[in-house]
């Protein structure tokens, strides 16, 4: 019998989890996507608390109407990379999730990476 696609994404972030960890100097990013919204945390593992987190929810982008779902993510990468700037974080370790490294998810990275986020 196959795996249905929750059972799978979530037997592939348990393998990446295994090798990923967080601290304070070097956060984890973890994204997780829904079928409508985007969200991004940096966390500490170590003491196992939120630093930093960003969505499409936010104010600042769920008040723009016409913009596609790749579009809300771009906004919300370059609105993490900010935030973490401000909080003098330049380095994470970017934790997929188990999703594919592949358009919603994707363009959030780059989009973080071209604002100062190095992963």
């Amino acid at each position: 019998m196959s795996l249905t696609k929750l059972e799978r994404r979530i037997r592939i972030k348990h393998r990446i989890r295994k090798r990923l960890s967080g601290v304070a100097e070097r956060p984890r990013m973890s994204v997780y996507r829904s079928n409508k919204e985007i969200y991004v945390q940096l966390v500490d593992d170590v003491q196992g608390i939120t630093l930093i987190a960003a969505s499409s929810r936010d104010k600042d982008i769920s008040g723009k109407k016409d913009i596609t779902k790749t579009e809300q993510a771009k906004l919300v990468g370059k609105m993490i990379a900010e935030k973490a700037a401000a909080n003098g974080i330049s380095q994470v370790v970017f934790d997929r999730n188990g999703y594919l490294y592949h358009g919603r998810v994707k363009s959030l990275a780059e989009a973080a990476r071209e604002n100062g986020l190095k992963f």
